[in-house]
């Protein structure tokens, strides 16, 4: 009788007593007992608000996309002409939908590129006609590699490509090099106008090792040899030059 009562008082609580009960017995989150089953089951026989069996905590944190690399070609407007277009006039007065087939909006990423390099080159190049020089070169190979770094960043994996941008980075190095040293005033234009951090090679070091000094010892006496035997080789070249020479005297002489 006394538990009749007691059951009945239970069912008639409203939903804030019953989830305070519910609380109240240690459950963990991924068990469901059969005492909180039985008990659903008759609040939901009864009528009133059945507490839902607790579920298994799957909530994560949403994932942040990640970024893309920004691009060297991002100052690029899309409505801006192609480099092959930008030169008729007739291109620039057509209608709208025409423009914007022949504009980079639709274009292709070497065309993107072209443009990209041209107008890097007018910042570097000494006059209108200049495409060999060093600074032009220095600039054409600044476009590659950025183009490389770009998408190895996103495939870096791609090693035929990784080894290209190297080799073009060794060689952008040595043409910088050489400018610092012939123009010092068009290196620092270069660097400023492209902006190229250009860092000095580490100091060359090498530990003195036996086999290696029996090498250098033997490469120094291999070149004071051949020094020596082209020493031998220019003094007989000078003595035979001066004994035709003499020869050739004393033949004029005695012909007169």
């Amino acid at each position: 009788m006394f538990a009749n009562i007691a059951l009945r008082t239970v069912l008639k609580s409203p939903a804030g007593v019953l989830r305070e009960l519910c609380s109240a017995a240690p459950v963990k989150p991924w068990t469901c007992s059969s005492a909180l089953l039985s008990r659903a089951r008759d609040k939901c026989a009864a009528g009133h608000f059945a507490v839902p069996p607790p579920v298994r905590h799957y909530a994560r944190a949403a994932k942040k996309k990640k970024t893309g690399p920004q691009s060297q070609l991002s100052d690029l407007p899309p409505t801006m002409l192609r480099m092959e277009y930008s030169a008729i006039p007739l291109a620039q007065t057509t209608d709208d939908i025409v423009k914007r087939l022949l504009s980079l909006e639709l274009a292709c990423h070497s065309d993107k590129l072209q443009l990209k390099k041209e107008q890097l080159i007018e910042k570097v190049q000494r006059d209108e006609s200049d495409r060999s020089s060093v600074e032009v070169q220095v600039a054409i190979l600044t476009t590659r590699i950025r183009n490389y770094q770009e998408h190895l960043q996103i495939h870096h994996k791609d090693k035929a490509n990784k080894r290209r941008m190297l080799m073009a980075i060794d060689l952008r190095k040595k043409l910088l090099k050489r400018l610092r040293l012939v123009r010092y005033d068009a290196f620092e234009k270069v660097c400023e106008q492209l902006g190229i951090t250009y860092t000095f090679p580490p100091e060359y070091y090498r530990r003195a090792t036996r086999r290696w000094l029996a090498k250098k010892a033997l490469c120094i006496k291999v070149f004071k040899e051949m020094q020596r035997q082209k020493a031998e080789q220019r003094l007989k070249m000078k003595q035979s030059l001066a004994s035709t020479e003499t020869e050739a005297a004393k033949t004029k002489a005695s012909t007169q």
